[in-house]
């Protein structure tokens, strides 16, 4: 066990926080790091024990088209400020990891400044890949090289370089030991090579007790980078998309399909989100904003690690834009929200989930076990040391009972309610407010403050019961229904195992030049795993994946994650 099992994220994006001009035109260093200091109070306020920030360090505009890994970006300040900042959140008792961007650099970076300038004779030359002097680029510097994304700017290393290889881990030797960072995310993890994985694995096992890699990874069996030769987490979206959309079309089949999918990769503890720097809101993408409610319970007690985007916690909006994810990354001032702990309805549920998890081990280290499962109510346990811990979600306008088997306690707390409920007979009903959800813990366990109920009007709609009303009017409205029941509609049949997606898929021709926007799903799916296809061989799994993805909007942002 280590920190990082027990953490719950906050994710700063520091250029558009602390609205840095969106051009570093590396004058004076401007000291606006400094701003996000009392940011830190609000994180550990509303629950939160960790901050992945990023990107941090010298670059020309958004941060991942990096000019120097060992300075910090002149826009955000000086090196001294973000010791300071690192310092600052330990103090808080709060764990830092950077934005490791890795696959690829800048053109202002010294090596390809080097192969600029000395051509054939550049001692860096092998440092990119596939760098070709009878080629040209829109840049005219009389070659060509490989970058990411189709994008020039981005220019592609040779990981399989040893020189580039001592050089990045160098780079994170520097950052413990001049920052004291505690872990990296690494940006596109999913085109990184694995032998370059493995020798960051190595190095974060150096630097420093329980150092965190955690990989940008978007499809695919998380378990080819979650182990103990590569990386020790990635990013969940696989959840991050069955979240919304589960809501969204009334389809808790979605949720729990997605996370018996992800258990059949392994004990994996992966970083789980429902927005970020390059995705549209939470609050944006849910059709009813009330799901807000449902969708971070099952965020903060699903397995894996929770993490809250900046600004969400406030119910803020954000669209993506097709040219610009700056409505994605926007400048925020906290003083705006000083009284949004016990004004804001998605401030208070956020502090609320934070404090729940902090004071439940089970949410953190205990195992899942289905309960319940209809399109619109789904609860699970999570059972350690024999402890059961029940969550319960609704995500019907009308309140729903639910019947569920208990551990061996005698009574249950709804840790966000108050609401207590006596087991009898081996089970406890209880009753789920609409568009809601409840965290029911064995009340001889729970070390929840009872200060969580004090706001619980606002936090979600629940109505306490007495256990008179349990027994009169029963549990039998929410019973499981049967997977052959349920009405015929996209997200809700099951998978079957015998026979590959693929087998009665016709071949579709992908046309990479085409904007993914304009792309049918056949030709993103064809796209997706084209791209998989050049990071190794595709499974019928892998597949299966692909083909079970029908939503057009994230099958864009899938082909557009690819690097």
């Amino acid at each position: 066990m280590s920190w990082y099992n027990e953490a719950i994220f906050y994710h700063i994006y520091p250029l558009g926080l602390t609205g840095a001009p969106k051009q570093n035109e590396y004058t004076e260093p401007v000291h606006r790091l400094n701003t996000l200091l009392p940011w830190i109070d609000h994180i550990k306020e509303i629950g939160c024990t960790a901050l992945y920030i990023g990107p941090l360090f010298e670059s020309v505009g958004h941060g991942y088209e990096t000019t120097d890994y060992k300075k910090l970006d002149s826009r955000l300040g000086t090196n001294e400020d973000l010791t300071a900042f690192v310092k600052a959140c330990h103090d808080k008792k709060i764990k830092v990891i950077f934005d490791g961007v890795f696959n690829h650099t800048g053109r202002d970076f010294f090596a390809f400044k080097d192969i600029q300038q000395n051509r054939e004779n550049s001692r860096y030359l092998n440092w990119y890949c596939n760098v070709n002097f009878w080629g040209n680029n829109e840049y005219n510097d009389g070659f060509s090289y490989d970058n990411w994304g189709g994008y020039n700017l981005l220019v592609k290393l040779n990981q399989r370089n040893p020189e580039v290889q001592d050089y990045i881990c160098d780079v994170i030797r520097y950052w413990v030991s001049e920052f004291d960072v505690d872990g990296i995310r690494l940006d596109a993890a999913d085109v990184l090579d694995f032998d370059f994985m493995r020798a960051l694995r190595r190095t974060a096992e150096e630097v420093k007790p329980d150092f965190w890699l955690m990989g940008e990874v978007i499809h695919g069996d998380y378990s080819r980078w979650v182990n103990g030769e590569t990386l020790h987490s990635v990013t969940n979206y696989a959840l991050h998309k069955a979240l919304y959309s589960g809501h969204n079309d009334h389809n808790y089949f979605e949720i729990a399909h997605t996370v018996k999918y992800l258990q059949n990769m392994g004990n994996l503890d992966l970083y789980n989100f429902v927005d970020n720097h390059d995705v549209e809101r939470i609050y944006t993408k849910l059709s009813n904003k009330a799901h807000f409610t449902p969708v971070h319970i099952l965020l903060y007690t699903l397995p894996g690690v929770p993490s809250i985007y900046y600004g969400s916690e406030f119910g803020i909006e954000g669209r993506k834009e097709r040219s610009s994810d700056d409505s994605l990354r926007p400048a925020l001032n906290l003083e705006d929200y000083e009284s949004a702990l016990s004004d804001n309805p998605c401030t208070a549920l956020i502090a609320a989930l934070g404090k729940i998890r902090q004071n439940t081990p089970a949410l953190s280290y205990g195992s899942y076990t289905e309960l319940q499962l209809t399109n619109r109510q789904f609860a699970f346990a999570r059972n350690l040391d024999s402890v059961r811990v029940i969550v319960t979600v609704n995500n019907d306008d009308n309140d729903a009972w639910m019947n569920l088997p208990a551990g061996n306690a005698v009574e249950y707390i709804g840790t966000l309610t108050g609401q207590k409920v006596s087991v009898e007979g081996g089970h406890i009903n209880v009753r789920i407010g609409a568009n809601s959800g409840e965290i029911w813990v064995p009340t001889e366990e729970t070390s929840v403050p009872e200060t969580f109920s004090e706001n619980k009007d606002s936090i979600v709609e629940e109505t306490p019961v007495t256990q008179e009303e349990v027994k009169n009017e029963g549990s039998t409205e929410t019973k499981a229904t049967p997977a052959a029941s349920v009405p015929e509609a996209a997200n809700t049949k099951e998978d079957t195992d015998e026979t590959p997606a693929s087998a009665e898929k016709e071949p579709v021709n992908f046309d990479p030049n085409k904007a993914p926007e304009d792309m049918s799903i056949e030709e993103l799916q064809a796209g997706i795993l084209a791209k998989m296809a050049t990071n190794g061989s595709v499974t019928d799994q892998m597949k299966k994946t692909v083909y079970d993805n029908i939503w057009h909007d994230s099958l864009v942002n899938w082909i557009k994650s690819f690097r």
